[in-house]
Parts: structure tokens; sequence; C-alpha cells
């Protein structure tokens, strides 16, 4: 069942896509003041106590499934060219099974760049009640990774046919992993983004980062109402409405510069980040340190040969470059 789900959601990514604006238009054109970028050139960024070349973040994706091997293979070799980082897909499957193991045991291809496992925070509470948290800190240690993602997906939860139901506040498990976690802790959301007061919690906390996962890119809440079969009328009339719910990438910036307790000081902007304009508007405008998360598009170059992938990127980064030369936000930042 759940190497069937994570088929299902690798084939319905670029399908559960909300209608957003594809650019911010928040900065200034300002065509005088730089050359042309050149493909030497990078945009260095320490960022999780490492040096990353492009302030570019490998957003979770899959993981779980045969397909995914090849993709995570991939995108694993473009962190180590490109010197950048990657949180995996969920490893949920690894709770249960070695079985899978394989599809996520990538370190022998970016032996030098951060890397991320990834878990549910149902999964996490489970563990928590079984006081047996070690094993997620056991799979993170076998598989070679920096770190652990913490994923928030209350909507996706509830809106999944097979879908888990938290016990706790998500709040209560991510501090009872913190608190015995000796790996740094990222948490995320899954396409629909947090409130101001859920910011606040988590900025408040010693995370190594929070990903945004705004509402605009991938949501998993309109992905699982299109897994729902025939069936399932009833439940996806009621319940169709929560795939609308979220906040943007930009509304949650704001928020994070407005808020007043900084333990955790570095944001990764995911969700929505429709193209590199967008991109480098919302980087100017956040205070704190960022880099930006791709996911499904890269997940759409990353199905067939590793040439496919590094030439996307290499495209996206002199993209990204030209953007952040030639665009300032009111404050003079590029």
């Amino acid at each position: 069942m759940t190497e069937e789900r994570k088929k299902d959601h690798i084939e319905l990514a670029f399908k559960s896509i909300p209608a957003s604006e594809s650019t911010l238009q928040t900065s200034y054109y300002e065509p005088l003041f730089s050359a042309h970028p050149n493909s030497s050139e990078k945009m260095p960024i320490n960022f999780l106590d490492n040096d990353f070349d492009y302030p570019l973040w490998v957003s979770s994706m899959t993981g779980g499934t045969q397909k995914a091997s090849k993709i995570n293979q991939n995108l694993a070799l473009a962190c180590e060219e490109f010197g950048l980082g990657m949180g995996l897909g969920s490893c949920r499957s690894l709770l249960d099974s070695n079985s899978r193991f394989d599809d996520f045991n990538i370190r022998s291809y970016m032996p030098s760049r951060p890397l991320y496992t990834n878990f549910g925070i149902a999964q996490l509470e489970e563990l928590v009640e079984q006081n047996n948290l070690n094993k997620a800190f056991d799979i993170t240690e076998k598989l070679n990774a920096n770190g652990l993602i913490i994923h928030v997906n209350p909507l996706q939860e509830w809106m999944q046919p097979e879908g888990d139901r938290f016990k706790r506040a998500p709040l209560e498990t991510i501090q009872e992993v913190l608190s015995k976690s000796h790996f740094p802790i990222i948490v995320k959301e899954v396409g629909q983004g947090f409130g101001p007061r859920s910011l606040q919690a988590l900025l408040s906390l010693p995370l190594a980062a929070i990903e945004l996962a705004g509402y605009g890119g991938t949501n998993f809440s309109i992905l699982e109402e299109a897994r729902m079969g025939s069936d399932l009328e009833i439940k996806k009339d009621v319940n169709h409405i929560f795939g609308s719910v979220g906040h943007s990438c930009l509304d949650m910036i704001k928020w994070i510069n407005q808020a007043d307790k900084f333990k955790c000081q570095n944001i990764i902007i995911s969700g929505g980040v429709k193209n590199v304009v967008m991109a480098s508007e919302l980087r100017a405008h956040l205070k704190l340190n960022s880099v930006i998360g791709l996911a499904s598009a890269l997940l759409k170059y990353a199905q067939d040969d590793y040439i496919v992938l590094q030439k996307y990127l290499n495209e996206y980064l002199m993209a990204f470059k030209m953007a952040s030369f030639i665009l300032e936000d009111d404050r003079g930042n590029n």
C-alpha cells in the first residue's frame, strides 16, 4: 500500500499545484549596474554550517518506490556537482522494513554535501509514545545523513484515505524530538505553509532550519484528493475546501520579519516559487539567512538520465544569477 501511494505521489505531483501569480513584481529592474553573469561565477552562502556554492536546496520529494531510486541518485549527483544540500523524501517505509533502503542510500553520490532524512510528525509521535525515537535516529545514522527533517502534514493526513490521526499537538512532538536528538532538526510543511503563531513557535526553538513549503507549490491536500476513488465522493465533496487553505511564502516572510524571537536563523523558501525572478525577490525580502528549495521543478528532470537534470540546473543557475544581478528591492538589496 505504501509503495503504491508513493508511485501516485510522483505521478500526481505536477497536477497538485494550485494556480497562483507567476511573479511578485516587488522589485525594481535596474539594468545599469551589473554585467551578465558567467558560468564560473557562484553565489556562495553558508547554510546549515556548510558552504553552499548557490543558495539552493533540493527539497524532500520521494522515496519508498523503485522509481524513486533513480530520482534520488540523480538529485544527489546534482548536489555534489553544484554544491547544494538535500532533504530525502519520507523515510517512513524504513521504519518497518529495509526492503527500500537502497532508494534512500545515496551518500556515495553526494559524499561532501549536507543530506537530511525525513519523517512525518505522525510517525515520530508514535515513536515518542513507544519511547523508541532512536529508531529514526538509527536510520539517519545508517544513511550517513547530517540531520533529520520533520514534515508536519495534518491536512494531508486528514485527506488521505489511509491517513494517520494525531493524538497530540505537533509542536509537542517536535519539542520532544529536539530534546532527544543529537542531530540538527529541520521542520517543514508539505505545501500549505505556516500561520504566524506556528512560525513564531518554530522560530523560538533551536531548529537548524524551517522550510516554509508555502501555498502555491505541490499541495499534498490536493494530491490526496486526486487519489480518492469513486467510493470516497462524499469525503471529497465535504473536504475539498482544505486544498485552498494555506499561506504563501511572501505572507510567511512578512511574519518572520515581524517576529521577535529567533533561535532558528535559517529558512528554506519553498512552495510556489514559480521562477527565478520570484526566487530572487523572496530571498531579498527575508531578513534571515535563506536558500530556495526546489522540488517539482527538479522532479520533472530527475526521472531521466542525469545529463537532463544537469542541463536544467546549469540553465536555472545562470538565470537565477541574472535575476539576482538586475533586480533590487526597495531597500537596495539584490
